[in-house]
């Protein structure tokens, strides 16, 4: 047993290691593709030269970033068959049509048109060349959205059904897999909040270029589309945030629970600004769970239900079966350890179906077949030791949740100022401490971003897909050794491809800092 820990622990950790570095490069490639596609349309419209030449200068950072973003992409996608092979077994129908597709359709696209993108200037029209890079920028999306239809599918299983002959889940319904709700808003939250990340990462380079004193009109421009881009893609990012806190609250209720350390729910429940949880918390020990705490009134109930007087479970409720419907009104459904007990039902029955199958026993396997599918809704469940097992991580989830949130509002800081100030107060631009409030959003942006993942993946532990198969049960039969190998072989790998993406971005930087990016020779 303390073998099949491990195995998994290091199966989780790799895979947790290989996505948050993954995920370093995905969201900036949203953002970057979105403003070189607006710089590169005002270059169309208006035929200055200026503005094919910003777009060019920002269109080399994202193209390196690009690259990184790919080979990592790749590696990820290859530790469900290494690593997670029970995993892949088990789904395989369901979760592969997307990753299929997402190889199919948008990669493709947006690999054949990133490269009439970077050599096609003065190859092709400029209708063209503007066609292709928006439909870069679209297919980084359409790839995106793929990615997140799987992705929200272990959140939220729908159009599915089991079939017991091949012991796996087989697709039911395709559309509603492609457009579940949960995958839908998922895909806005993200690219929204790719929007976000990129317009930091060229206001922080824009004040680096400004606190060097070159390029100063390059900065300026870079900057007020990028605040513009930043301040609508913060806006939405939240607006799509309350979907997404309605939609946890439904189908996955302890992850929300576990975002607010909320052991015991009430109705008008207060939301959590800022607290320290009680590190020595048990579930059932009486004891507080968080130490000392600002809270808005009412603000959970209103940010799950929009209702300020809703009763919000807590963990201690939804293990024992109180939690709330489609409708937001309190239901009593079944509690974690009559689930565990329906789970072992279910698995019994899986075996006592397979067993008279072998016998070639119709009856039997009938008979098993209906008990089976009477209990299938918590099959995962009887793979838990005990309901403590399907409690997520509180402390972790609880402050992803909040460095998600505060950042989110120190974004929104950052757009505003740097629009009044552009627009409003230019001189202000000269400011150096002005300057360091850019250059160091860019660290803290991509913090707030892994964070708002870390919330997303760690908060519906244990599961790989949401109550029917936990981590346990979803790896591969290999021996742990075998994982820590890879996994330090990865770290190796990663941090040399994120010290040679950063240095070449420096250095691209520091190039573009010595010579006139506006007025420059320009060699394509």
């Amino acid at each position: 047993m303390d073998e099949l820990f491990s195995t998994v622990d290091w199966s989780r950790g790799q895979f947790a290691l290989t996505a948050m570095i993954h995920w370093l490069f995905v969201p900036l490639s949203i953002g970057l593709s979105l403003i070189v596609g607006i710089m590169e349309s005002i270059f169309f419209k208006t035929g200055n030269e200026r503005w094919k030449r910003m777009a060019k200068f920002w269109m080399l950072l994202f193209g390196i970033n690009f690259a990184c973003g790919v080979a990592t992409g790749i590696i990820l996608e290859f530790e469900f068959g290494t690593n997670w092979s029970n995993y892949s077994w088990f789904v395989g129908d369901i979760f592969g049509a997307p990753l299929a597709i997402e190889g199919i359709a948008a990669f493709f696209l947006e690999s054949t048109f990133i490269a009439v993108m970077f050599f096609g200037w003065n190859r092709v029209s400029r209708g063209f060349h503007l066609a292709s890079t928006w439909l870069t920028a679209a297919g980084i999306c359409l790839s995106a959205y793929w990615i997140l239809v799987a992705n929200a599918w272990m959140q939220y299983p729908v159009g599915m059904e089991f079939d017991p002959d091949q012991m796996r889940n087989v697709m039911a319904d395709f559309m509603s897999v492609a457009f579940s709700p949960v995958a839908v808003n998922k895909f806005f939250h993200t690219v929204l909040s790719g929007w976000v990340l990129g317009a930091t990462f060229v206001i922080g380079v824009s004040c680096w270029f400004l606190l060097k004193k070159s390029n100063v009109e390059f900065a300026k421009d870079s900057m007020k589309i990028a605040s513009w881009v930043g301040l609508a893609g913060i806006v939405l990012t939240m607006w799509t945030g309350d979907g997404s806190a309605v939609q946890v609250a439904r189908v996955q209720p302890m992850k929300l629970a576990a975002m607010e350390g909320l052991y015991n729910g009430s109705c008008g429940q207060s939301l959590v600004g800022f607290g320290i949880i009680n590190p020595y918390k048990e579930r059932t020990d009486g004891q507080d769970a968080i130490l000392c705490e600002i809270s808005i009134p009412k603000g959970l109930s209103i940010l799950a239900n929009h209702d300020p007087d809703s009763f919000v479970p807590g963990i201690n409720d939804l293990i024992e079966g109180i939690s709330i419907n489609a409708d937001g009104d309190t239901i009593n459904t079944v509690s974690y350890e009559e689930r565990i007990a329906q789970g072992r039902l279910a698995q019994e029955a899986l075996r006592d179906y397979d067993h008279a199958r072998a016998t070639n026993n119709a009856e039997a396997m009938a008979e098993a077949k209906e008990r089976f599918m009477a209990n299938f809704k918590y099959f995962g469940y009887g793979y838990l030791d005990s309901v403590e097992d399907a409690v997520p991580p509180v402390a972790l989830t609880f402050y992803m949740f909040r460095i998600m949130v505060m950042g989110g509002g120190y974004l929104m800081l950052l757009f505003i100022v740097m629009l009044f100030v552009n627009y409003r107060k230019p001189k202000i631009l000269e400011n150096k401490l002005l300057n360091i409030f850019g250059l160091i959003s860019i660290p803290i942006v991509w913090l707030v971003s892994e964070a708002g993942w870390i919330t997303a993946e760690v908060g519906r532990q244990p599961w790989t897909i949401q109550d029917l198969l936990p981590c346990r049960a979803a790896i591969s039969d290999i021996q742990p050794e075998s994982v820590q190998l890879t996994f330090w072989m990865f770290v190796v790998v990663f941090a040399g491809l994120l010290i040679a993406e950063i240095s070449i971005m420096l250095r691209e930087i520091g190039k573009a800092t010595r010579r006139d990016i506006l007025n420059g020779p320009d060699k394509h």
